[in-house]
C-alpha cells in the first residue's frame, strides 16, 4: 500500500539527511520526497511516499517521532487530500512537429517554458497519473531530459490539530545541540 506522509520539521541544517538516513538504515524505501519551507521560516514540510503495509507505516511514524527536530508526522493518505507533482521535460520538437507538442501540452494544461532549435521544454504539474500519462505521450517525440519534484500533498479543508503557533513554540524550545 502507498502512504503519503507529511512531517513538519525544524528548519535547521542536517534534518533531511538525518531523516532520510534513518529511513534507509531501517530498510524503508522512499518512493518520493519533497521538502520546502512552510509559511513559518522556522519550519519545513517534508512530504514523502513510502510503500508498505500498515505495520511499515506505524514503524516509520514511530521512528520519525523519535527525532528531536521532527515536530509532527501524519499520514496524509489516510484523509481526503490533494497531491501534485511538478515536472520539467525537454522533448525533441523540430519546427514541423511543434504544433503537435503544443496541442498535447495545452490538453494537459502544461506550458512551454523554453524553445530551442530542435527541442522544447515543458512545465506541467498535477497528480502522478497525469504526469505519467504525459510522459508516455512525449516518448515518441524523444525525451531529452526529465526532472520531477516528487509529490507534495495537503489535506483538504481544515485539520483539527495543533496550530502552527503551538508547533513553532515547541520547535523553538527543543534542544538543537546534537546537530
Amino acid at each position: 500500500m502507498r502512504h503519503v506522509l507529511s512531517a513538519t520539521v525544524q528548519n535547521v541544517p542536517g534534518v533531511l539527511a538525518h531523516i532520510s538516513g534513518m529511513l534507509a538504515s531501517r530498510g524503508y524505501n522512499i518512493d518520493s520526497l519533497a521538502v520546502g519551507e512552510t509559511e513559518d521560516p522556522h519550519l519545513s514540510r517534508m512530504t514523502f511516499v513510502v510503500v508498505g503495509d500498515d505495520n511499515v507505516l506505524q514503524q516509520v511514524r514511530k521512528q520519525l517521532g523519535k527525532i528531536v527536530t521532527v515536530v509532527e508526522v501524519f499520514d496524509v493518505s489516510a484523509q481526503d487530500y490533494v497531491e501534485r507533482d511538478l515536472m520539467l521535460i525537454k522533448v525533441g520538437a523540430s519546427p514541423g512537429r511543434r504544433s503537435e507538442v503544443r496541442e498535447l501540452t495545452d490538453i494537459f494544461r502544461g506550458r512551454i517554458v523554453d524553445v530551442g532549435p530542435e527541442e522544447v521544454m515543458i512545465e506541467i504539474s498535477g497528480p502522478e497519473k497525469k504526469i505519467e500519462a504525459f510522459i508516455e505521450l512525449m516518448r515518441p517525440f524523444g525525451i531529452k531530459e526529465l526532472v520531477r519534484t516528487g509529490r507534495i500533498a495537503m489535506v483538504r479543508g481544515g485539520r483539527n490539530d495543533r496550530s502552527v503557533d503551538e508547533q513553532v513554540a515547541e520547535a523553538s524550545t527543543a534542544d538543537l545541540g546534537h546537530f
